[in-house]
């Protein structure tokens, strides 16, 4: 990415923009509605001009020509070349150059604006330490398209709080999908949903309409009924309106959303994985022919034509998808990354757009069920923050203004919660932590991060090589003992990450000069914090409230030695690129916290964006220098539900689905030393946490 200004005059189109490049020759492509671009240099000064985006094989947004002999990118990126009937020839990476004979190519690029380059040339990739260059030989037409990432809402929705224009807001939100076909399983091709906002009368403007599917979603008018359709309605492009029962309604038939087993919410949570599952098989069929797991495991058990299904239409497809059972494959599906519990509130849906390109399994806490997970004494919420292995004490009091509420136990790597009360575990969400996020502009400078201890005995959560590392230098800020002026300036300052190490009382950061209310630092320009203080929920949620996009903070107290191990292993892991909510999820998996931590505002925020999924390893001695290998997978906003990874253990080329936990490989210790070489991420041996940085496999794992 440059550091150049996106241009103010192009608007908030959806689709990129192409313009030559002044200050040498080359070309600048914009992406106005996520507000970044992308430039590439060329062997002469070009002038793009418009073509067709209807002859691209991609679901592109714009297209342009230009004349080159070279395309040169200023950053490494991967290339994966593909010929005419879109078999995958080879991939580019750091380790791998190629030359290709002459013939008509299709380049995917994984650029900051997504973009594709089609050729009919031989091709030379050289790879550089820093950047990529692409000669064709002699100069040749090469035809460029783009596609916004659109991680932003493109417009807005006004609705009233009436349950069937809510309905008519959530059926908008198909209208970001780029594509109807099995590639919108990938979610680069699922865009942001338009924001709702609420107002006197119903108003959809035409261009957020839902697309042409011949999908309709049936349910009784009433938010019991309507938020956990929201996934589905987005995926499936369907329009949700009011019926007497449950139900999919297409052109060849009803689907009922009741089971007397799965009940409502869990048929419809049925049928979304089912689709979203067999778009990603039957995605094989077309731009992206690769050996996929999934599909060796599950094609010999269903009675599916993929080739077919791949050109049919998307309620074609759900129609064959949801005649096979669901048991057949049910231990096929990859583990789901998020699962929402909301209240029946109706201003709810106001958040949904910001979760739902996540796909999110969303359960509604009826009135009952609130009552039978809601606890307010110190008794209740001690047996429920309780953890193992640190000594801790708990609150004495409940949250102010709110009431604990304990969402039930799911199966996804996160989940959230949304509407009134304080989660127990998970993440809180709070609209104004995701407006926060849509308003940023991204950055390619290095990330900064301030770190401040009010503490003296727990500065060992904290050391230089804490954050950042050779590939990926962080610009780190340490200060301690800061009286409340000096904190009120460090929260002030722009910086991506935020941890704060000290206490917190009456709900405002201790300082040696007195007490600082989160309400007094106004103009807060921290995007994500960690509050390694007892009680911070309070005052993380002001942070997020007055500029901050999401954090982790404690509901309780918590001992030095204790929180000092925590804030480590969290810094660590989202030094590692995971989301605040996955490293809150792990270390809860690895016992170090219990219920006590909780995300607040957004959680799906990263305070480095990793190229790829960020994953943990897991290794098991097997005895005689053999070893167990284990992978389990997380999920990003830019790697999600949809998305493949490919391990390269024992050069092993086949793709799995992300989510959750990839089959094992037996690997000889030089091999899994070779291998743990190439993530800066958690291992676990021995259910003990170790780093791979520091393994030594023959010292620690014999």
């Amino acid at each position: 990415m440059s550091d150049v200004p996106v241009p103010d005059t192009v608007g908030r189109s959806v689709e990129p923009l192409f313009r030559p490049r002044e200050d040498r020759p080359g070309l600048t492509i914009i992406d106005p509605l996520d507000r970044s671009l992308y430039v590439i240099g060329t062997s002469r000064n070009v002038d793009p001009r418009p073509v067709s985006v209807d002859g691209f094989d991609a679901p592109v947004g714009a297209v342009a020509r230009v004349r080159t002999d070279r395309i040169e990118f200023p950053s490494m990126v991967s290339a994966f070349v593909r010929d005419t009937s879109g078999e995958l020839l080879v991939t580019i990476d750091h380790e791998t150059e190629a030359t290709i004979p002459p013939g008509e190519y299709y380049i995917e690029l994984t650029t900051a604006v997504k973009t594709y380059l089609r050729v009919d040339s031989s091709l030379d990739f050289d790879v550089g330490e820093d950047e990529l260059t692409l000669s064709f030989g002699d100069e040749t037409a090469v035809e460029i398209g783009a596609r916004s990432a659109h991680t932003r809402p493109a417009g807005t929705v006004t609705t009233t709080t009436d349950p069937e224009d809510v309905m008519a807001a959530i059926s908008s939100f198909g209208s970001a999908l780029k594509t109807t076909s099995p590639e919108r399983s990938f979610p680069t091709l699922r865009g942001h949903p338009p924001t709702v906002e609420f107002g006197d009368e119903l108003h959809v403007p035409d261009e957020l309409s839902p697309p042409e599917t011949g999908v309709t979603i049936e349910v009784p008018p009433a938010f019991e009924s309507i938020f956990p359709v929201a996934s589905l309605a987005y995926y499936l492009g369907a329009t949700v309106v009011p019926g007497d029962t449950p139900r999919i309604v297409t052109n060849q038939g009803t689907h009922s959303l009741s089971h007397p087993e799965r009940g409502f919410e869990g048929e419809v949570a049925r049928v979304l994985k089912q689709a979203l599952f067999f778009d990603c098989v039957t995605r094989t069929e077309g731009l992206y022919r690769m050996a996929l797991h999934e599909r060796q495991a599950v094609e010999s058990l269903v009675d599916l034509d993929f080739e077919t299904l791949y050109d049919a239409s998307i309620s074609d497809r759900l129609n064959a998808y949801l005649d096979v059972p669901f048991s057949i494959f049910e231990g096929a599906l990859p583990t789901w990354r998020l699962s929402v519990q909301t209240t029946a509130e109706p201003e709810n849906v106001a958040e949904l757009p910001y979760v739902i390109r996540d796909l999110p399994i969303i359960d509604v806490a009826t009135t009952d069920r609130e009552r039978s997970t809601t606890v307010t004494s110190a008794t209740d919420i001690a047996a429920f923050t309780r953890s193992t292995g640190v000594d801790r004490r708990y609150p004495s009091d409940p949250v102010p203004n709110e009431e604990y509420v304990v969402p039930p136990k799911t199966e996804t790597l996160e989940h959230a919660w949304l509407g009134t009360g304080a989660p127990v575990s998970g993440n809180k969400l709070l609209q104004s932590g995701f407006e926060h996020r849509v308003d940023r502009d991204g950055s390619a400078a290095d990330p900064q991060i301030t770190v401040v201890c009010n503490d003296p005995k727990m500065r060992a959560e904290y050391r230089d090589t804490l954050y950042g590392d050779d590939d990926l230098p962080f610009d780190v800020t340490v200060d301690q003992d800061c009286s409340t002026a000096e904190l009120r300036d460090r929260l002030r300052k722009p910086t991506d990450f935020f941890h704060y190490i000290g206490h917190v009382e009456n709900e405002a950061f201790v300082c040696h000069d007195g007490l600082l209310h989160p309400d007094d630092a106004t103009n807060v320009n921290v995007d994500m914090f960690l509050l390694n203080a007892c009680r911070s929920y309070v005052p993380g949620k002001r942070l997020v409230e007055a500029g901050s996009i999401g954090g982790i903070v404690t509901y309780s107290e918590i001992g030095n030695a204790g929180a000092t191990v925590i804030g480590r292993t969290i810094a660590r892991l989202l030094n590692a690129g995971f989301p605040l909510r996955s490293a809150l999820s792990i270390a809860k998996r690895r016992r170090l916290v219990g219920n006590q931590y909780v995300a607040v505002g957004d959680g799906s925020v990263q305070v480095v964006q990793s190229e790829s999924a960020p994953l943990v390893f897991m290794v098991e001695s097997l005895g005689d220098d053999e070893y167990e290998l284990g992978v389990r997978t997380y999920s990003t906003n830019r790697h999600s539900v949809g998305s493949f990874v490919v391990p390269y253990i024992e050069n092993e080329r086949m793709a799995y689905l992300l989510g959750g936990r990839l089959p094992t490989f037996t690997v000889s210790g030089e091999e899994l030393q070779r291998y743990l070489g190439f993530e800066e991420t958690a291992v676990v041996y021995d259910d003990e946490l170790y780093w791979t940085p520091e393994i030594d496999v023959e010292r620690d794992f014999s």
